[in-house]
């Protein structure tokens, strides 16, 4: 199974993947992006492996050239702690989460490469998130054959991981 959840902002898809991640007894490796937040507001995002390494993604502090709107991205931590994760996930796991395919992440040519390993590896499962607008790379991902996108949306969220649970254990 491949399967890349999309939707706005703030709609659950990361909380989707890790209820599935609570709910099954697959060997699971890769990394998950979550905001980072100071007194109300958006400031970053924070990179976590499933290993539990934790580094700052991008920031509104940081000076750099990969930017997306008001923050920049770290893209040697991101490529450093997120390509590992990947690859020890090829090596070993069930299921590579991937959250997420997005503008950040794709300014690394390597991370590309490596979401096409974990894309064409069909022994391994995928979980991840996809930017919802378009581009070249997550163009091309959504018309793969084998890939699945389903949209999260607040009707749809809270019955997610459990019909993803079910799909994953082979009921």
């Amino acid at each position: 199974m491949k399967l890349l959840l999309t939707g706005p902002p703030g709609i659950g898809k990361t909380t989707v993947i890790q209820k599935v991640l609570k709910g099954i007894d697959l060997k699971a490796g890769g990394f998950f992006t979550q905001e980072m937040r100071k007194g109300g507001r958006r400031v970053g995002f924070s990179l976590k492996t499933l290993e539990g390494e934790e580094g700052v993604l991008a920031h509104i502090d940081y000076k750099g050239r990969y930017r997306v709107g008001k923050y920049v991205a770290d893209l040697p931590l991101f490529e450093a702690m997120a390509l590992s994760a990947l690859d020890r996930g090829l090596r070993g796991k069930e299921l590579i989460v991937i959250d997420e395919i997005g503008k950040m992440e794709l300014f690394s040519q390597r991370f590309q490469e490596m979401v096409k390993q974990v894309l064409d590896r069909e022994e391994r499962h995928l979980l991840g998130v996809i930017h919802q607008g378009s581009g070249v790379f997550v163009d091309a991902v959504r018309k793969r054959g084998d890939v699945e996108v389903m949209s999260v949306t607040y009707e749809n969220r809270d019955d997610l991981p459990s019909q993803i649970i079910i799909r994953l254990q082979g009921r």
